[in-house]
């Protein structure tokens, strides 16, 4: 019999994860900031979308029509739900690619978007993907890909190899993904204890075993015991890609583009000496140990002039996500932990504190009074997106489109929470993403809808549906016993939830 699976794990289910990245809203503002003219997306597609709900968020959330396939039949079906639940008239198929790139009744696409499985599909399959990103990415479509990467995993994929050797080797099938999984890292743990002269060249491996233990199990098997498992350098990628006209635009991930975090001076100057794009990128990821890139590809890059940039800057629209005593001045790139400025940062946080979107060129005029440059305000906004503080807001006209699916969807994701099986975010019409809610604030949240109105009534509601199901609270690493405890611990994180987040929930039309 034909194995369907081409040695991807489809024993245990993926992780319900978000990844905001695959949003196209967010495609503007970094792709502006690069100089670079963006597409309007009408048409969009993920491959391998896992259990669905980042495509699921994104179609719900925008104007967007979604198409997508994940082979896994149980992952798609899980996605085919959520897309029913919102009526946002999401198109998901269970086909591998080879057969979803054969289909005749696609659209082109203005963003495609594949999130990690690069790095885990055979080359068979990668030839498949790229002929389909050449035939089916319109002409200045953009192309949003993720895959572990060159130089970081170096040390790495001999542990990785180890774990799949001694899983083969020594265990049976039968004994299942997981306890292969926690058998191989027994006995990594073993084998490092007796101190090779591998971990003496590389002291970072112990800690990084020890690190797997906190990570969920699931993630974990579909992380390294997929038969393909491939970090793949940038240079790499570009001539992969080169098959389907794409040129390397900018990373997604805003904070990469903020050199004063991630470079040392030199560093900087030593880069900008290399007049090869694609070669100085490359390097970069030397400077940074780079281990996951999240990358923006376009086919056939036009450059915006001087005069095009700013205008274009000026007219994206960003939002406070977090509350404003909530936000650090501080971000952890490449170079550790790093402060950032408070004469330019405060004012612009100060401003866009009561949560409404406002434009960059809003903001300048505001604070332009207290000696802050349009470029300063446009590196704090860039960098406090990247540190998941602020994120880029939708024109009114999308938000009024979108908040009926956002609205259904949402709350077939709070009456997941009330059963036990919740997602841990809820979908945005103003942003166009998810919105990262453990299960006791949805829990909140929908109490509220319901018409508790008072702190402590959505902590006797909370309670009530925790102790019905045999759970209780976890504080400090200690279980809380009794129900006193319980709903005095949840009538406190009540309180917090009606004063910081209810009122960005409601900014955000979630709440």
């Amino acid at each position: 019999m034909a194995d369907w699976t081409g040695g991807y794990v489809t024993e245990v289910d993926y992780t319900h994860g978000y990844f905001r990245e695959l949003n196209p809203a967010r495609v503007a503002l970094t792709f502006s900031h690069a100089g670079l003219v963006h597409p309007e997306v009408g048409m969009a597609c993920e491959l391998g979308f896992g259990q669905g709900i980042s495509i699921n968020i994104h179609a719900a959330a925008s104007k967007v029509a979604w198409y997508g396939t994940d082979f896994n039949p149980s992952q798609a079906g899980f996605a085919m739900r959520l897309a029913g639940a919102s009526a946002a008239g999401t198109a998901l198929c269970d086909e591998a690619f080879a057969d979803y790139a054969q289909r005749k009744d696609l659209p082109d696409f203005d963003f495609i978007g594949l999130h990690g499985i690069w790095s885990w599909i055979s080359d068979e399959n990668r030839v498949v993907i790229v002929d389909f990103i050449r035939r089916k990415l319109k002409v200045g479509g953009v192309l949003y890909i993720s895959y572990n990467t060159m130089p970081g995993w170096a040390p790495v994929v001999p542990v990785r190899d180890l774990l799949i050797e001694y899983a083969d080797a020594m265990l049976a099938p039968a004994v299942g993904s997981i306890n292969r999984m926690e058998a191989a890292l027994g006995f990594a743990e073993k084998l490092m204890a007796t101190n090779p002269a591998f971990v003496r060249a590389n002291p970072k491996i112990p800690k990084f075993l020890e690190s797997l233990k906190s990570k969920d199990r699931n993630y974990l098997v579909h992380e390294y015991f997929n038969r393909n498992w491939l970090p793949m350098s940038f240079s790499r990628m570009a001539n992969w890609l080169s098959e389907a006209k794409l040129s390397y635009a900018c990373s997604a991930n805003y904070l990469d583009g903020v050199d004063s975090v991630n470079l040392l001076s030199d560093q900087q100057d030593f880069l900008n000496k290399i007049p090869d794009a694609l070669f100085r990128e490359g390097m970069r990821d030397y400077m940074v140990n780079q281990n996951f890139r999240r990358d923006y590809w376009v086919k056939g890059p036009r450059r915006l002039k001087p005069g095009e940039q700013v205008g274009a800057l000026r007219r994206q629209k960003v939002i406070l996500t977090t509350h404003r005593q909530d936000v650090p001045l501080k971000v952890k790139g490449a170079q550790g932990e790093a402060a950032l400025n408070e004469l330019i940062n405060n004012p612009i946080l100060d401003l866009l504190s009561d949560h409404k979107p406002r434009t960059l060129d809003e903001i300048e005029q505001v604070v332009s009074g207290k000696g802050i440059a349009f470029n300063q305000v446009v590196q704090s906004v860039m960098t406090l997106i990247g540190a998941d503080q602020l994120t880029v807001a939708q024109d009114e006209s999308i938000v009024a489109i979108a908040k009926n699916h956002t609205d259904k969807l949402n709350d077939h994701f709070l009456r997941m929470a009330l059963c036990g099986h919740h997602v841990d975010h809820l979908a945005s019409p103003v942003t166009g993403e998810g919105v990262a809610l453990g299960r006791t604030t949805q829990l909140f949240l929908l109490a509220a809808n319901q018409g508790e109105m008072q702190p402590a009534e959505w902590a006797q509601f909370v309670w009530q549906t925790l102790a019905a199901q045999g759970q209780k609270l976890i504080k400090e690493g200690k279980t809380l016993e009794t129900p006193e405890a319980n709903l005095a611990e949840l009538t406190a994180q009540a309180q917090t939830f009606a004063e910081k987040q209810l009122p960005i929930l409601k900014a955000l039309q979630i709440a």
